[in-house]
């Protein structure tokens, strides 16, 4: 049992140095397959973000994602103020559903535009969002795999630009591995690896129907049962409306999660393994 348990995990960090070999490969294509000179600009972001999970009922928990993006060497513009809210059903221990709705704000990238272009500096979307969690346990390894829709009402940010209707379908795999424990625990040091395919569809969307690929390495630190740490270095390419360009992102990211259980039981036993928060 314990071979084919070192396979797995074997096989999952093959899966994830190969989807990014995958991504460089993708990014270093001869221009002759579409008899273009493909463009990959790049760009440096950093996202910091909190994640709360709340339980308010026996299988009912609330769920909040907050994000400060910024970009331009890291730092030195703002790009993004990021709401996710939502509630989630917890079916067993290993398969959660929820449902919600995101408000994220973004801010142009004015050299991207004409002097003569009159635009709104900072645009809104409007989105509802589901989505379907199945947890795996492989021995000490956590593997999740996450199947996320969403519909979203997005405009450009040429002013009175009319939203329009697209829809995104995400799927996600991620591993948490503990390194200091043989569990997950109050000290705990893990290490997070996933990767992440988006899919949209719509109306205005014509070519880039590969959205984005994400690819994060990183490592969290379990502060106690309330409060976890998290830190680590994202890959991306997102394709572009003209679906030959890629945007090519490097993003550090930083995450707090605190958990909060409203709904605790007085003969409620503690076994002192804590799961790590997914995100």
């Amino acid at each position: 049992m314990k071979f084919i348990r070192k396979i797995a995990v074997l096989f999952l960090f093959g899966l994830f140095l190969g989807t990014f070999q995958t991504n460089q490969v993708l990014a270093q294509q001869s221009a002759s397959d579409f008899d273009v000179e493909k463009e990959f600009p790049k760009s440096s972001f950093f996202w910091l973000g909190t994640y709360t999970k709340y339980r308010i009922g026996e299988k009912l928990w609330y769920n909040g994602e907050y994000h400060v993006r910024t970009r331009s060497n890291y730092v030195n513009e703002m790009a993004q103020l990021y709401i996710r809210l939502g509630l989630s059903y917890l079916v067993n221990k290993n398969f959660e559903i929820t449902g919600g709705i995101v408000t994220p704000f973004y801010w142009a990238e004015e050299d991207l535009y004409e002097p003569t272009d009159q635009i709104d500096k900072i645009v809104p979307q409007f989105r509802f969002w589901q989505q379907y969690l199945f947890i795996q346990p492989l021995g000490r390894v956590k593997v999740y795999h996450q199947i996320r829709t969403e519909q979203r009402w997005r405009r450009d940010f040429i002013e009175e630009s009319p939203f329009l209707l697209t829809h995104r379908f995400r799927y996600k795999l991620m591993t948490y591995i503990p390194i200091n424990t043989r569990d997950f625990q109050q000290g705990t040091f893990y290490g997070v690896f996933y990767n992440e395919i988006f899919i949209q569809a719509g109306k205005s969307i014509r070519y880039n129907y590969l959205e984005d690929n994400r690819t994060f390495g990183g490592l969290g630190y379990i502060l106690n049962e309330n409060i976890q740490l998290q830190a680590g270095f994202m890959k991306t390419y997102q394709q572009r409306q003209n679906g030959v360009d890629f945007n090519s992102r490097d993003i550090l990211r930083f995450s707090i999660y605190h958990n909060l259980d409203f709904y605790y039981k007085k003969n409620k036993q503690k076994t002192g393994n804590i799961n790590p928060v997914f995100n």
